[in-house]
């Protein structure tokens, strides 16, 4: 083999073997049900033993916290809001909310990086004049862009991830917006989470009445994450981002023809 080759195939390796290595550990997450545990009705299953082992072992679980909540964003696994919710069940928000900004913005990044340097690379190239056109419109307001779609609750989280490594944003770019964009939600649901004892409370005293009335089969803890999060919040952040698109509207509007 050649010196020509042994660069392409090193330079092929390096561009596509990130991408697939993560495709395969997602496949494997979903594969061990990763996503079935990360429920609050799990956390109510376990709050004592959790509680106890925190007590315990707080910087442990405060790291042990934080390396899940990059793979579970790195992977796209659906579970983030539940864990942002233990997060301040757990910890309290003053320690959750900074922890879970880091780890968000940390697993959004790798797969922003992953997309960027293989899918994003690829359609750069392939890509013809009104494509790159868009593309570098995009980047031009990359920030307001990003952080309205951070702000605004009704993007998934992965999908804004995997979209944005397909532009040519500056990795700087894309994690200063997403930290900052997140700041809010992280806040929110941690604040909501360290609250969750007397819901929790609550949820098991209608599970108590419910198997004494009617039995265990035909009974279950109904306490999710969507039921805790109230239209006013997520009305209250996709305003804030709103406020985040009004530069790049003045922007436009200065920039239109008389």
């Amino acid at each position: 083999m050649d010196q020509t080759t042994t660069t392409a195939t090193t330079a092929l390796l390096r561009r596509w073997l990130p991408a697939a290595a993560l495709l395969v550990l997602v496949g494997v997450g979903y594969g061990l049900g990763l996503h079935r545990h990360l429920t609050l009705t799990a956390l109510v299953e376990n709050r004592d033993l959790l509680r106890q082992w925190v007590d315990g072992h707080f910087l442990l679980a405060v790291a042990g916290y934080l390396a899940l909540y990059v793979v579970v964003v790195a992977l796209s696994i659906p579970g983030a809001a539940a864990l942002s919710l233990a997060g301040g069940f757990l910890f309290g928000w003053a320690v959750s909310a900074p922890v879970t900004v880091l780890a968000a913005t940390a697993g959004a990044a790798i797969v922003f990086e992953i997309v960027k340097t293989s899918l994003g690379a690829a359609l750069a190239e392939r890509s013809g004049a009104l494509v790159q056109r868009l593309a570098r419109g995009f980047t031009e307001n990359a920030f307001s862009l990003l952080l309205f779609l951070r702000l605004a609750p009704v993007f998934p989280f992965w999908a804004v991830n995997a979209v944005s490594g397909l532009s040519r944003i500056p990795l700087s770019t894309f994690v200063a917006a997403t930290a900052i964009g997140i700041i809010p939600g992280s806040i929110a649901f941690a604040l909501i989470g360290s609250g969750l004892d007397r819901v929790i409370d609550a949820d098991l005293a209608s599970y108590r009445a419910c198997v004494a009335a009617k039995g265990a089969s035909a009974c279950h803890v109904s306490l999710s994450a969507a039921s805790l999060i109230s239209p006013e919040l997520v009305w209250g952040l996709s305003a804030l981002g709103l406020v985040a698109l009004l530069p790049l509207l003045a922007r436009f509007w200065k920039g239109r023809p008389a």
